[in-house]
């Protein structure tokens, strides 16, 4: 059975995720992990979705305050075998409904080149690229989006 948890960085099935996740990213940004792991930090990230299949923690995403209408989508992560099966937009989703609720009107996020299957998510769930922001401005690897809500 799939449920859906709204909890903060705190929780051990998240931090279990983006261990995951950062793993992952490690491999594929090699030298540049070092760069991108200083702006994602889980201290007081208070706005984190699960999804647990079976009560076994299996995607995770989060939202920081960007600006005073803006989240930020960060450390979004979906376990190999849980890909596909349409999770990610779930969290999503669930990330954005969020926002709405705490009054921001958009969400923007980063995410690399290399990672297609992110990239063709965000696309499928109408983020629009958007000019690279702040520290990513002049990253190669980077690519950044942004969704206005309830459109």
């Amino acid at each position: 059975m799939i449920r859906t948890v709204r909890t903060n960085s705190e929780n051990i099935d998240f931090i279990q995720l983006v261990a995951l996740l950062d793993n992952l990213l490690a491999d594929l940004d090699g030298r540049d992990h070092v760069f991108y792991d200083e702006f994602n930090r889980l201290d007081q990230i208070k706005h984190v979705v699960l999804i647990y299949d079976d009560d076994i923690a299996v995607s995770c995403g989060a939202i920081k305050e960007f600006d005073s209408e803006t989240m930020e989508i960060k450390r979004m992560f979906t376990t190999e075998s849980q890909r596909g099966k349409g999770i990610a937009t779930q969290v999503l989703t669930e990330l954005e409904n969020w926002a709405s609720e705490l009054g921001y009107s958009k969400c923007v996020l980063e995410t690399g080149k290399r990672l297609p299957d992110a990239v063709r998510l965000y696309r499928k769930n109408a983020y629009r690229q958007i000019p690279n922001y702040r520290q990513y401005i002049h990253v190669e690897n980077s690519m950044c989006f942004e969704k206005i809500l309830n459109e």
